[in-house]
This record gives C-alpha cells, structure tokens and sequence, in this order.
C-alpha cells in the first residue's frame, strides 16, 4: 500500500471516528439552525488534513490536529460574519466581540464536554418534530460519519432523495427553532423515546438489512452500539429502557458471525454454528439485561431482550425454552400490538406444537392483512407447508416471498428454499 492511500484510509478512519465530535462541538458554537455551517467546517478540516499530511506526514495526535484545525476555522467563519449572523443564542454575544471570541471557543472546544455534545447532538437529530426518516438520516450523516452516497446506498434510494431529506431536516432546525440541549425532568423520558427508536432503527437495519446487497451492515451494527453505549453512560439517560435496548444489541449483535455461510448464504437459527457466537458480546448483553431490571418500568425492549437472552443461553436450538419465549411474546403483544410480533409467536408456537399449529395462529393474527407485503409471511407459511410435506403449497409461498423482497440474500436464500423442493 503507497503511503498516499494509507493517509487516505486513516483520514477515512478518522473521519468516522471524530466527525461526530467535531460536528457536534460545533453545533454547539453555532447552533442547531447552523448545523449545515459546522459540517462545512468538518469538511473543510479533513480536506486540510489530507492535503498536509501527505507531505508532512501523519501527526502524532491526528484527533487533536483536527480539532485545532476546526477551532481556527470557526474562528474565520465567525470573523466574517459575525455581524450578519446568529449563533448559539446562550454565547452569541460572547461571539461578537474579539475579545471574548477566541477564549470562549478554546473553552467549549476543551476535551472535558464531548461526551455530553454528543449526547445532545443524539437528542438534536431525534427530535420527535422530525419524522423517523429524517432522525435516522441525520444520525447517518452527522454521527456516525455515513456520506450521502452510502446512506443512499443502505437504504436503496437516489442521492437526490437524501439530499432533500437533509435538507428538509435543517430547515426544520432552523425553523423549529429547536435547542441543543439534553432534556431535564419528565421530558427525559419523552425525547429519549425517540432516540432510542431511532437507534433500534439504525441497528435493526445494520443486522437485517431491508434493501442493500450485504445482509449485515456491520458498521452500522458498530454505530447503533456506541450510540446506546452513549445513552446509557451519561447520569441523565442512564435509566431502565436504555439498558434493556443496548442488552437486547449485544444479545443479537453476539450472533452475527454466524448468520451467513463461507459463502454468503443465509442460515436461519436453527442451522448457525452456536461456537461462532461472540462470548463477550453475551456476557454483556445479560449484564445490562439485569441492570435494565433496577426499576418499576418495564418496556418493549426489556421484552425483546429477554427473547433474545432465552435463544444464546440455550446450549442447542432443541434446548431452547420455547414456552418462556411464547409468554415474552404474549406480554409484548398486550403493551404493543402488531401483526409482526404476533406473526413472530406464531413461529415460536410452530417449534413448541408443531407447523400446523403455527399455520393456525398466523390464521388467527388480528390485522393480518396489514402483512400482505411482508415478504416473511408467505417465507413462513412456505416453511410450515414444507414441515407438513406440503411441498406444492410451499412452493407457491416461497415464490410470493421472492417477489415481496429487495434484499439479494433473501433472493438468495428463498431461491434455495425452491430448489430443495
């Protein structure tokens, strides 16, 4: 490898690992409504580095270099219009007058505050004024380094789209009018709602991937887990449901190295090598299981957390303690009713009393035909229907299922499922 593609490959590294603390840091010098600015600014920083340290070499702190380099350019930025412009409405002032602009940014560019700048860059993306869309784009974009082509990429849509999506999102900031600030008293609780979806999103996208070529998206499996660990390291946010998300992450997160074979087919449950599965990953997801347990509130991520803890603890899919993992459902069902989770009891009653059982219960799910694009609905039936040596009505159901899906590994795999018949 030539020396300039490993500066190339460092600054990319880089660029993943502190864009979020720069942009967050300086979101916070200019505000939410400015938060296109403070990307200029990172964008602009990386571009310095690139193009001095291939002839200077990499510094021995790049993380600190960068830094230094964004503060300077905020410095410019603000010099230039500082009598046009509004910033962050609590240091405004403090930003117009040359004598307190450098002391103040040296301030709040100082190492001590950036894990709560991130905190509320989290709580600035996930307002529940934007829609889920937006929140979770903006995340992509400004947390967790994604480009607009990857993000176009993972979600299967134009760069136009994204591009508008973006832009919608920062008008509304503009317009909303909205703080950056992590929430105090009950609003905790609210907001966090939303960051937590929002992260579930991410990461549930990451480990199945809907649409784009790879079935698992490990980096955005690696962003969704350093965000919850976020949320759950800082004193204001470090409660029940946070826990129970970042335990249910790892739980799931364990088994990634053994959903796919040497040759990038699906394997479903039953057939992963249970040794592939991550240790450290378990141990932890059932540490901040417990921990989620220190409290009156229970919510759907402690309920999806505990099915996921009955499945690694079991020493072999036939082991697996099928009748707690039907009670889990049945209690998630009760505090949030959806056909999915219904669809989802329904295959852990097949495994319990068998595949017309199952057919059974899928027949009995209340809004059924709310699943009528859910490519996984006519894949069970068709598994059942094979179970049953129903080999023609399951034929019919893997093809409905094949033409229900965008993903290639879902193609893939139901492609199989026909040709075993």
């Amino acid at each position: 490898m030539s020396g300039s593609e490993n500066i190339n490959l460092t600054i990319e590294h880089l660029f993943r690992r502190e864009s979020s603390k720069l942009i967050s840091t300086l979101t916070k010098i200019f505000g939410p409504h400015n938060l296109e600015l403070a990307e200029d600014v990172v964008q602009d920083t990386l571009l310095k580095a690139m193009n001095t340290w291939k002839f200077n070499g990499i510094p021995d702190n790049p993380g600190a270099w960068l830094f230094k380099v964004a503060k300077n350019s905020a410095l410019d930025v603000i010099r230039k219009s500082k009598r046009q412009q509004e910033y962050a409405s609590n240091i405004s002032n403090l930003l117009k007058s040359e004598y307190t602009l450098s002391p103040t940014l040296n301030e709040i560019m100082g190492a001590n505050t950036i894990e709560d700048d991130l905190l509320r860059m989290i709580f600035t993306c996930c307002h529940p004024a934007l829609s889920k869309d937006s929140q979770v784009t903006l995340i992509l974009k400004t947390l967790c380094g994604f480009s607009v082509n990857e993000i176009s990429r993972a979600f299967i849509t134009s760069t136009d789209t994204i591009e508008k999506r973006l832009y919608r999102a920062r008008q509304q900031l503009r317009e909303l009018k909205i703080d950056f600030e992590i929430p105090v008293g009950p609003e905790v609780s609210a907001r966090l709602e939303s960051v937590l979806t929002t992260i579930y999103l991410l990461f549930n996208e990451g480990y199945h991937s809907t649409k784009h070529i790879e079935l698992v998206r490990k980096d955005m499996l690696q962003e969704a887990l350093r965000l919850s660990s976020l949320v759950c390291s800082h004193p204001s946010t470090a409660l029940p449901q946070s826990f129970a998300l970042h335990a249910l992450l790892h739980l799931n997160g364990a088994r990634v190295g053994s959903r796919l074979d040497s040759k990038g087919n699906i394997l479903v449950l039953k057939n992963q090598d249970r040794n592939l599965w991550d240790r450290e990953m378990i141990r932890l997801g059932l540490y901040y299981l417990n921990a989620s347990a220190e409290g009156e509130q229970i919510s759907r991520y402690h309920l999806e957390a505990a099915i996921a803890a009955e499945h690694v603890m079991a020493p072999t899919y036939e082991q697996t303690n099928w009748e707690n993992i039907i009670r889990f459902y049945d209690l998630l069902i009760e505090m949030h009713p959806s056909p999915v989770i219904e669809l989802n009891r329904a295959i852990a009653i097949s495994e319990l009393h068998g595949a017309e059982s199952g057919i059974r219960e899928i027949e009995n799910i209340r809004d059924l035909p709310l699943l009528k694009n859910y490519y996984l609905l006519p894949a069970t039936l068709g598994e059942l229907c094979q179970r049953m040596n129903d080999n023609e009505q399951a034929r019919k159901y893997f093809s409905q299922a094949m033409h229900l899906t965008n993903s290639p590994s879902e193609k893939k795999f139901l492609d199989g499922k026909l040709n075993e018949l």
